[in-house]
């Protein structure tokens, strides 16, 4: 169930990436993304860090290449199935950068954005896509999507997630 735009089995916590959908837009396409941080390392809190703008810089190399980085998504699935939610869904997340689905660009302003915990060469868990599965039904119920298309479909050449070990079969 979605009450005032949260997801009811998510865990909220609030991002400030984010900002106002443009009043003509209709919320249409679900965007499936993939994260770990650092990469290929899974279970770590700093992907929430990540997009709350709280992460230390100092806790791995890599996070120095993220250094004033602002992204957001709407939803994270975690590899153990747990959702969290950054973003209310009446709101502009930052998570595709620039984009365009069928001829329409800047996808940020129609589209709902979810991370799984992972990476475009390791399998994704089946607790991921019980709850992405969760996650769409509540959605299509709750507002008019018509697609549901990886980074990659909608930013081709600049992003390849959520890659090939994503089983696009799997979705219900």
């Amino acid at each position: 169930m979605i009450t005032n735009h949260q997801l009811d089995i998510a865990t909220q916590v609030p991002s400030e990436n984010f900002n106002q959908r443009p009043a003509e837009s209709e919320i249409s396409l679900v965007v499936i993304h993939n994260i770990s941080l650092p990469p290929r390392k899974f279970n770590t809190p700093y992907i929430e860090d990540f997009f709350t703008n709280k992460l230390d810089i100092n806790k791995h190399e890599y996070f120095n290449t993220l250094v004033g980085v602002k992204v957001s998504a709407h939803l994270l699935i975690k590899r153990t199935g747990e959702i969290v939610q950054f973003v209310n869904f009446d709101q502009r997340a930052w998570h595709a950068g620039e984009s365009c689905f069928n001829q329409v660009e800047n996808c940020n302003n129609y589209s709902i954005g979810i991370e799984l915990e992972g990476t475009d060469t390791q399998d994704y868990e089946t607790s991921q896509y019980q709850a992405l599965n969760q996650v769409l039904s509540i959605l299509k119920a709750n507002y008019p999507i018509t697609n549901i298309v990886g980074h990659s479909d909608i930013a081709p050449g600049r992003k390849t997630d959520p890659g090939a070990s994503f089983n696009w079969s799997k979705l219900t």
